[in-house]
């Protein structure tokens, strides 16, 4: 089997990377076309995983429109040079596009009910929708629900263990209390309009107090906050957040990457209540902890942090969510093979 996939953001190369490397070993053939966006050529390289670039990620709506051209067109030149076979990739625009004008099929996953742009211009043409069982809209008869997160393509214990040299790069000890911020830049289409943490300065000096505080940031950091950004290498990331103490930030991929690991984790947006992998992981696992207000999610923050059973109830809350969700790279793999055999998946 010949396949394209499909990566426009640095989450998306740690969600496919074991479902490639997993397809390789069974003998299929893996092609990856990519968008340059943050430390997504980084972290390919690091992965020594070939791939070629489709440009610059976009930062406003004629830029989404020029991408959009020039994705469609270098997708639609991959599978007529490569006789592509199957389409994957979160969002999955391209790739859907295409697989209407070839023999190519497009299976796109995605967990963001927000994606209102991305959605609306890739589901009428997709084969198929992949989203976690608790996503909040439905896509009708395209749509297939499984019972886990996209975190979980990674993190998941069968695919992740927590490396500790990270704690020695940094100068610290598995007991020390440390807090990592994240902060993203809004550049997205899906976040236009949207917010996070407004008192960026007020978290850190407050939270400073209790702990070491580390900063990873899609966009240029103050210059007061620039001496707390991480200076490590960004696929050394979730062995820090699994030995972090407390996770804050707007970022909602490592909000839901620190609730896998049993970090406690806040994730501050004014999109708090609209998806449901968020609503699930408070209500049902009590795992993210979600507020639209910056105020009041510093309290909790501050509250967590002196609490010196919080890593340890989180631990336990994190065991339970294990048990309950399925191996989503194994779910994956099985799903892509079958479906090119059966039209189904398993």
């Amino acid at each position: 089997m010949k396949i394209l996939v499909d990566i426009g953001h640095p989450a998306h190369v740690h969600f496919l990377k074991n479902f490639i490397w997993e397809m390789q070993k069974r003998g299929h053939r893996i092609y990856i076309n990519t968008i340059d966006k943050d430390v997504t050529i980084d972290l390919l390289n690091r992965y020594n995983l070939k791939y070629e670039v489709y440009g610059k990620s976009a930062k406003d709506l004629l830029g989404y429109a020029n991408l959009l051209i020039k994705g469609d067109l270098k997708t639609y030149k991959t599978q007529r040079k490569y006789d592509i076979d199957i389409i994957v990739g979160i969002g999955n625009i391209f790739g859907a596009h295409i697989s209407k004008i070839t023999k190519a099929k497009s299976i796109t996953f995605t967990d963001t009910e927000h994606a209102k742009l991305t959605n609306m211009i890739t589901t009428p043409f997709t084969n198929v929708v992949l989203t976690p069982s608790c996503f909040k809209k439905d896509f009708g008869k395209k749509q297939i629900r499984y019972n886990g997160y996209h975190e979980l393509a990674y993190l998941h214990p069968n695919y992740f263990t927590p490396n500790p040299e990270v704690l020695s790069e940094l100068g610290l000890h598995e007991d020390d209390t440390f807090i990592i911020l994240r902060f993203v830049s809004w550049s997205a289409a899906h976040d236009i309009g949207h917010h996070g943490i407004q008192n960026k300065i007020e978290f850190v000096k407050e939270l400073e107090k209790y702990g070491k505080v580390l900063i990873t940031s899609e966009s240029k950091l103050d210059d007061a906050l620039d001496k707390y950004r991480i200076k490590t290498s960004p696929d050394k990331l979730h062995d820090l957040l699994y030995y972090a103490s407390l996770y804050v930030g707007d970022g909602g991929t490592t909000a839901v990457e620190g609730a896998i690991l049993g970090t406690p984790s806040i994730y501050v947006s004014s999109l708090v209540g609209t998806m449901g992998n968020f609503i699930e992981l408070e209500e049902k696992y009590g795992l993210v902890l979600n507020y639209n207000d910056s105020d009041e999610a510093l309290k909790k923050a501050i509250e967590l942090v002196k609490n010196p059973n919080s890593k340890s109830d989180w631990g336990k809350k994190r065991e339970g969510l294990i048990r309950d969700k399925i191996d989503v790279t194994s779910f994956m793999v099985e799903f892509v093979e079958n479906y090119l055999t059966y039209g189904r998946g398993p």
